[in-house]
């Protein structure tokens, strides 16, 4: 007779950071941003913007590279400075997601580690400000491993540095290709809207971790 298999434990949450825990860091709305504020003209950054930023977030070039790439092929009569300044201006928080992820992590004792793709000094920028750090045990992040999602290596590297079974692990990412990248590697899978934080709550719920 058939059974239903009882679910593994989940003893680790893997998550990304832009789109669920933070808004993106360096998006399509943010480039609008700054071309008005900046009076660039937005078709040309981004173009140039998709000619070099995987590089960046590969860690292969550091954020000033990229903006004498993207913007400063040119004099502006603004500096590299005010427009870093502008670009970390552009992050702010999910606070309901992070309490979420806090919570659990108290409540189960959860291993936790972001799994992103990021430039090094937007990650950094980002992981301090918004306190990551406290609740976050480790960051694989593009920029310092060298390869980016959809990658399969990325999350080899998160399962082999958590040292947690990849069936204890759930993946949360608000792109769904990720997440079925990371499904097809082992781990459960939940794509994440930041408009529907308990449709998230839910599915944790059913994998018992319940608040």
């Amino acid at each position: 007779m058939a059974t239903n298999a009882k679910p593994a434990p989940v003893t680790a949450l893997f998550l990304d950071i832009g789109g669920v825990m933070l808004t993106n860091g360096w998006d399509r709305k943010s480039r609008e941003a700054a071309a008005k504020n900046f009076n660039l003209d937005l078709d040309e950054l981004n173009d140039r913007h998709r000619m070099t930023f995987d590089t960046y977030e590969a860690g292969k070039l550091n954020l000033d590279e990229y903006l004498k790439r993207a913007v400063f092929y040119q004099p502006r009569p603004f500096t590299m400075e005010d427009f870093r300044a502008f670009m970390y201006g552009q992050s702010q928080a999910y606070p309901e997601m992070i309490d979420l992820v806090r919570a659990l992590k108290a409540k189960y004792g959860l291993r936790i580690a972001v799994v992103n793709n990021e430039g090094r000094e937007l990650n950094e920028h980002r992981i301090r400000a918004f306190r990551l750090y406290e609740f976050v045990d480790f960051f694989i992040s593009s920029c310092f491993v060298h390869f980016r999602k959809p990658d399969v290596d990325i999350w080899n590297v998160a399962l082999d540095i958590a040292q947690v079974p990849r069936e204890n692990v759930v993946y949360i990412d608000d792109r769904n290709m990720f997440v079925q990248v990371a499904e097809s590697l082992g781990l459960r899978g939940i794509t994440h809207s930041n408009k529907d934080v308990g449709q998230t709550r839910q599915k944790l719920a059913e994998w018992g971790l319940v608040l």
